[in-house]
């Protein structure tokens, strides 16, 4: 049970988080536009397990990624980038297709997003990835990796691993019916995922994707009865509802001027995972994770100069 006013004790491992999946190139319109009409688009680094990787190592802790990018201009921009924030990079694989990418457009709400696919689900599970893996305190993935062949067996192999090693997992369930092969259930599959893992972030989006449409609350139910253990069902302008299977409370956003939303759930992960691994409690974490996501959501793109997590604790008062 992760009792939310309990820590949780980690071994001494040398990366904090290990974030596996697609790291891709983020093309943001520079106007607001929910159509795609803008004639001008930014490139900005993106993929949300990559994304928490850099957020956390400026959050103050160590961080991993294992990924696939191509041998082009986009994957060395997305490999520096890594490299710049001082990430772990070792288990980034590059492989013969192109980097993928996203075009996105510049929302305050929920960006609307267009998929370009290649090199990101070419991840195969190596030996170098496994020693990272096992010199890891949690491990982050989302439905990317999982949506497609050899991604996907990756990561069935990296929960087991994970699983047999006490090494927490945490799972962004961001389905999306466009990243999956056509006439594949992508949805039952995200479902039989989740009773394996340690920690589920659905927005209301997410569930409303994989469940349809219903309240926060049957929502929430349906995440714990398929096996789910900690349930953080965001719920954008309205905060979150949060349950262990036993207690459920409520936590208010934080977020007062909001530019652009891109990445503001990965901003929630990395003040969750940073507050976690430096010994605040599962309740303050989740505040940490709003205090962190309220600041992202000041400034355009996924990735942002964040300040340290105790500095985001004395802005918010947290």
């Amino acid at each position: 049970m992760l009792d939310f006013d309990s820590k949780i004790e980690f071994p001494n491992k040398k990366n904090d988080v290990f974030a596996i999946g697609e790291i891709l190139v983020d093309m943001i319109s520079t106007d607001y536009d929910n159509n795609f009409e803008c004639d001008t688009y930014q490139r900005y680094f993106g993929g949300s397990p990559a994304n928490i990787a850099i957020n956390v190592k400026k959050l103050g802790i160590n961080s991993a990624v294992s990924s696939a990018v191509g041998k082009d201009g986009f994957g060395k921009f997305l490999i520096n980038s890594l490299n710049e924030n001082e990430v772990n990079t070792d288990s980034v694989q590059n492989v013969d297709y192109a980097t993928s990418l996203v075009m996105v457009t510049k929302s305050k709400s929920t960006p609307t997003p267009i998929f370009y696919r290649e090199a990101d689900y070419h991840l195969d599970y190596t030996n170098g990835l496994e020693e990272t893996l096992l010199d890891s305190k949690f491990i982050h993935f989302s439905c990317w990796p999982i949506s497609k062949k050899p991604a996907r067996n990756t990561i069935e192999k990296v929960i087991e691993v994970a699983k047999k090693n006490k090494i927490l997992v945490g799972f962004d369930p961001n389905y999306h019916p466009m990243i999956w092969n056509k006439g594949e259930n992508g949805i039952d599959y995200v479902k039989s995922i989740i009773k394996r893992v340690d920690i589920i972030k659905p927005s209301e989006d997410d569930a409303e994707r994989l469940f349809g449409i219903d309240t926060p609350e049957n929502q929430l139910e349906k995440f714990l009865q398929l096996g789910a253990k900690l349930v953080i069902l965001t719920l954008g302008k309205n905060g979150a509802i949060v349950s262990n299977g036993k207690d459920t409370i409520r936590l208010d956003t934080l977020a007062t001027d909001v530019v652009d939303a891109t990445g503001a759930g990965d901003a929630f992960w990395s003040g969750l995972y940073t507050g976690l691994i430096k010994g605040y409690t599962i309740r303050q974490s989740l505040s940490l994770g709003f205090g962190v996501s309220a600041f992202k959501l000041k400034y355009t793109g996924a990735v942002i100069c964040l300040p340290e997590i105790e500095e985001i604790k004395n802005i918010y008062n947290l």
